[in-house]
């Protein structure tokens, strides 16, 4: 094994054709901030520029896949967290679009909560999802004052339809793994002791196939998306919400562990 990335938000290691991009903040349940934004797309630029790449293996540390921002660092800010996130919205749009156009396929592994634009925004980016049964998957964005990001507004539509996609994003209900695979969200669930078994499966498989094939297939596929599109929208209505009382005051509910006060302001 090769180890590209021994330490920091993520890790990345490679051997027989699958890169491990690890999510590596589980103190904070992999929460985003701007570092972990841009060691993805660094970890996502390494896998690229090596074409012995079949598969990315993109998974989480700790109990949680991904929980979303790391709304303690959002906070932290201030009045300066509408710049802050500018910045990180940035990097988050960057680092899914080099997901989306690896040649290797993106294989998820998916345990506890995926949520926000770090956790579904990743899941929506990714080529192929495999779930434990326990995990749960949100939205979260409107509890928090913000709009969703990470090329979401674009894919959670073409996965599980407009009416679905428009409840899932304005209720920020949990999405139980069982209802995420029927309604196209992921492609498959495992009971949780079995969860690492299967996407090794998947990824075995897939490594196994003819490369320049499957990337050619992932390219179509994504291109009929043109996911590209969004991002920039995306990225300037996520930087205007940030400075708003509301996202301060969504922010400030979800640590307190209250319902939030919006004001429209």
């Amino acid at each position: 094994m090769e180890n590209w990335i021994e330490d920091g938000p993520v890790t990345l290691t490679f051997a027989d054709g699958v890169a491990k991009l690890t999510l590596n903040r589980p103190d904070v349940a992999n929460g985003m901030n701007l570092e972990m934004m841009q060691a993805i797309h660094a970890a996502a630029m390494r896998c690229h520029g090596d074409p012995r790449v079949r598969v990315v293996h993109l998974k989480g540390e700790g109990k949680h896949f991904c929980a979303g921002g790391d709304v303690r660092d959002f906070s932290s800010k201030g009045e300066g967290i509408g710049d802050y996130l500018k910045e990180v919205t940035a990097w988050l749009q960057v680092a899914v679009g080099a997901l989306i156009r690896l040649d290797a396929v993106v294989v998820t592994e998916v345990q506890g909560f995926a949520a926000g634009g770090g956790g579904l925004g990743l899941v929506c980016a990714s080529d192929i999802v495999v779930a434990a049964e326990s995990a749960k998957f949100m939205a979260g964005a409107t509890r928090v004052g913000m709009a969703p990001d990470a090329g979401s507004s674009r894919i959670l539509p073409a996965l599980v339809g407009f009416r679905r996609a428009m409840e899932i994003m304005l209720t920020n209900r949990a999405v139980s793994a069982e209802e995420a695979v029927r309604i196209g969200l992921i492609t498959e669930v495992a009971a949780d002791d079995r969860l690492s078994d299967r996407t090794g499966e998947f990824m075995a498989m897939i490594a196994k196939g003819a490369p320049l094939a499957q990337s050619a297939t992932k390219r179509l596929l994504w291109n009929a998306l043109e996911v590209e599109i969004c991002l920039p929208e995306e990225a300037r209505t996520v930087a205007t919400l940030s400075a708003t009382k509301d996202s301060r005051e969504g922010l400030a509910a979800v640590m307190e562990k209250r319902a939030p006060v919006f004001t429209g302001k």
